[in-house]
């Protein structure tokens, strides 16, 4: 029996290509690696309450992507887990320049597109706001304005990667979980993902010590890539947002059903609540959060609980302008949300160069990844098809780590390490 495609990670990136792949060669034919022993898993940034669908980019290839995927959320194993509650975004009175710049360039992407124009409601600063925004806030939001597109919405990623993965495993897809990969194993002797350019990908040596073959390896690990490809961390940034969730009684939480998702630029944004355990998900504006390795210069995730006051205070800010009765709530299931960032916020789905098209890997999702879920898979397939997205090419060499502004990111990244340090957050 030939050697199987295997993918290495079962996230969002890994079960969106096994799932597109099945369609194309015969499920026996594929294996998928999880590290974790659970679905989700607990590194994958998919593994949370819920995600922003927005189509308004800065760029339309990106907006053209997204309007597919919000279509391809009803489909399929996708179907019920994408909430078209509406996208409020805007600033507050005291937003620095830079958040309203953003502001403006994406209400421009949305106002000059004509599938998304006529879901667009403007906000502006002499608006008497509330009536507009379709939301029961109680708080006086000074100075807000914005737009409200009510095509947009979110999505419950932690309950869409579980469908994705139960249709991957009825398809006949085998999944193996607590199957952590510590390295590839190229042709030559003793050669690993570290070796010598030219080499062929002959499969994986597990955590656990035993060599599975493999035919193809596509590479899917995350914000954890790095071990498996040192080459990416030219490209490759692990980078994290804070999260945080408030805690409400069923009562409350039946009153915020159908809130839009809320979006002060220059503060951070929340979701209408979960209606499993009436949690409002929150998350900070920011450059967000590296964990630099001293002695590699490498950031690698660090799942530890851990909330910088830098964060909290913008979510506190955040409610107390729209409710503020829930401002100084305790804020509980503190988390660091990994991703893998690259500095111009496109993805990388493309052959590693030198491993004679035997690796593949699909990263860099940016923190922008989930909402085109439906999708990713249908590149790699592409991809194998020989038909390349030029833009989402391995990138040879970057200019400096990345760790600094985005057009629509407000500050630079915090070092973890300096954080607490500096005792500048807790674990809650």
């Amino acid at each position: 029996m030939a050697p199987p495609i295997i993918i290495v990670g079962a996230g969002a990136f890994g079960l969106s290509t096994a799932l597109h792949l099945s369609q194309k060669v015969s499920p026996g034919e594929i294996l998928v690696l999880e590290q974790d022993t659970q679905m989700p898993p607990r590194s994958s940034a998919a593994n949370d309450l819920n995600k922003i669908v927005r189509a308004e980019y800065e760029d339309p290839f990106y907006t053209d992507l997204t309007l597919k995927a919000i279509s391809a959320w009803s489909e399929g194993p996708f179907a019920g887990h994408f909430h078209q509650t509406g996208f409020l975004h805007c600033v507050s009175s005291k937003a620095p320049q830079p958040a309203i710049d953003t502001l403006n360039r994406f209400r421009a992407s949305a106002d000059s597109h004509a599938a998304i124009h006529p879901h667009v409601v403007s906000l502006g600063h002499d608006d008497a706001a509330k009536p507009h925004l379709m939301g029961p806030y109680r708080g006086a939001m000074p100075g807000w304005h914005g737009y409200l597109n009510k095509l947009d919405g979110w999505c419950h990623s932690a309950k869409a990667l579980v469908a994705v993965y139960e249709a991957v495993r009825k398809a006949g897809v085998p999944v193996w979980l607590g199957a952590g990969v510590q390295e590839l194993v190229y042709e030559s002797a003793g050669s690993t993902s570290k070796g010598a350019a030219g080499k062929k990908c002959t499969g994986v040596k597990l955590t656990s010590g035993g060599f599975l073959p493999a035919r193809q390896v596509i590479v899917t690990a995350g914000a954890g890539v790095s071990p498996l490809l040192p080459a990416l961390n030219r490209q490759i940034t692990a980078k994290a947002w804070s999260v945080a969730h408030i805690q409400l009684t069923p009562t409350e939480a039946a009153q915020l059903r159908g809130l839009p998702v809320t979006y002060a630029r220059d503060l951070g944004f929340f979701f209408e609540p979960d209606t499993d355990d009436n949690l409002l998900k929150m998350c900070p504006m920011g450059g967000g959060i590296v964990n630099t390795d001293s002695a590699t210069g490498v950031s690698r995730p660090d799942y530890e609980p851990f909330l910088p006051r830098e964060d909290q205070a913008k979510m506190r800010a955040l409610l107390r302008q729209t409710f503020p009765d829930l401002a100084d709530r305790p804020f509980v299931r503190p988390m660091l949300c990994w991703f893998a960032d690259t500095k111009d916020s496109d993805f990388i789905v493309d052959y590693v160069p030198g491993s004679e098209e035997s690796v593949v890997v699909v990263s860099g999702d940016s923190g922008h990844g989930m909402k085109l879920f439906p999708l990713v898979g249908e590149w790699v397939v592409d991809l194998l098809g020989g038909k390349k997205v030029e833009r989402w090419a391995w990138k040879e060499q970057q200019e400096g780590e990345w760790k600094g502004e985005s057009s629509w990111r407000l500050g630079s990244s915090m070092e973890l390490r300096d954080l607490k340090k500096e005792g500048r957050g807790n674990k809650l």
